[in-house]
């Protein structure tokens, strides 16, 4: 049995206007094919060309391995040049991705093939965002700290994209004081004999090829595959809804480093009661109707 997820409408293209009425206000995700047309980014942004103009970059990279103790907040796993990772992307599978990279603060010049288009939402201009990922990497489910309506633009390849709104959190075996799912599950092929709450959770789904946008409402959990090697860029506009900037407020302030000081006080013993309450308390719904 698949996860209930429904495949997000894409459109060719979509009036501000529009945008606002049928996804912005009601809260809905939309796939645009063809906002970045205009872009220098659309026609030169490739692995080859991130590899010429940013090749002696040293970058951060993740991988999948479980979260432990002394793992920082988005502590990277590894870090090398990326010239030498994007020579790895294109040779062979890896589970290595980079996450958040501040083209604002790494790579000033490739502003100049980019700009931030007018989808009737205010933009934040200081957080441009890419994420690479080799074939088969993939993220955690997980939302973002600040709850932020993201507009995620892929650039080579081809990706995954699994979503769920905040409503459907309780069916989601949401990890206490954190942005994750339990990091056991397999989004693209869950074991529902291990995981049988998740039967219950409706959400949305869609593949992203080159030059199309997707647009995540505020708070939505997020599962990223990448099918092929490839980027994207993600921009951001702060959430509207007074109960999510509430939520972000607290995961910055309070939760962020509630956990950094019980993993401190508590070491892997903390890590461990968290993902154990993350199945007790979601399998408590197993015989509940929705």
């Amino acid at each position: 049995m698949a996860l209930k997820l429904t495949e997000i409408p894409k459109v060719a293209s979509i009036t501000k206007e529009d945008f606002i009425t049928y996804y912005f206000k009601p809260q809905k995700p939309v796939v645009i094919q063809s906002a970045i047309q205009d872009w220098p980014a659309f026609s030169k942004w490739n692995l080859d060309y991130m590899k010429n103009i940013a090749g002696d970059k040293v970058v951060p990279l993740y991988d999948d391995r479980p979260v432990q103790h002394e793992d920082g907040f988005n502590e990277p796993h590894a870090k090398m040049k990326m010239s030498e990772y994007i020579e790895l992307l294109k040779t062979k599978p890896t589970k290595y991705r980079i996450f958040l990279w501040n083209i604002l603060k790494e790579v000033p010049e490739l502003q100049q093939d980019y700009s931030y288009p007018d989808f009737g939402v205010k933009l934040m201009k200081g957080l441009p965002m890419l994420f690479f990922g080799g074939q088969d990497s993939y993220t955690f489910m997980h939302y973002d700290i600040d709850l932020g309506n993201i507009f995620h633009f892929h650039f080579e390849g081809e990706k995954e994209c699994i979503l769920f709104p905040q409503s459907e959190t309780k069916y989601l075996y949401k990890v206490p004081h954190s942005l994750i799912t339990h990091e056991s599950i397999d989004f693209s092929n869950p074991d529902y004999e291990k995981w049988p709450v998740l039967r219950k959770a409706n959400g949305y789904r869609t593949n992203l090829k080159h030059g199309e946008v997707l647009y995540m409402p505020e708070g939505y959990w997020h599962y990223m595959k990448y099918i092929t090697p490839g980027f994207s860029m993600s921009l951001r506009a702060i959430a509207r809804n007074p109960k999510n900037l509430a939520k972000a407020l607290y995961n910055v302030l309070i939760m962020r480093h509630y956990d950094v000081l019980m993993r401190k006080i508590k070491g892997q013993k903390w890590i461990d009661q968290k993902n154990e309450r993350a199945i007790s308390r979601t399998d408590k719904l197993k015989n509940t109707s929705r």
